[in-house]
C-alpha cells in the first residue's frame, strides 16, 4: 500500500485512479493522520453470485400477497415518533 499526501492526491487524481484501477492501494494522509484509503472494487465471489440467483429465482416465482393499499406517508405515520426523522 502506498501512502500519499492528501493535496498530492487531489493534484494528481488521474494517475492515483489509474494505479488503483491496476489493483494498487493508497494510503490517504492529511496533516500527518491517515484519513481515507483507496483501494480498488472488490469483485463479487461465486457463491456470492450463485446464492444472489437462488434468491432472484425464489423471488421471481414467489406469488403476491395482494396490492399495496397504503402510501409512504401513512406507513410513516403509523411509526412511533422517535423513530421519525425530525
Amino acid at each position: 500500500m502506498q501512502t500519499v499526501r492528501a493535496v498530492d492526491a487531489n493534484r494528481q487524481f488521474s494517475r492515483v485512479l489509474k494505479q488503483v484501477s491496476q489493483g494498487e492501494e493508497f494510503l490517504v494522509i492529511s496533516r500527518g493522520k491517515p484519513v481515507a484509503t483507496i483501494t480498488p472494487v472488490k469483485r463479487a465471489d461465486s457463491s456470492h453470485l450463485a446464492a444472489r440467483k437462488l434468491l432472484l429465482n425464489r423471488l421471481t416465482k414467489q406469488e403476491t400477497t395482494g396490492i399495496r393499499t397504503w402510501t409512504r406517508d401513512e406507513l410513516l405515520k403509523r411509526l412511533p415518533a422517535k423513530i421519525l426523522p425530525e
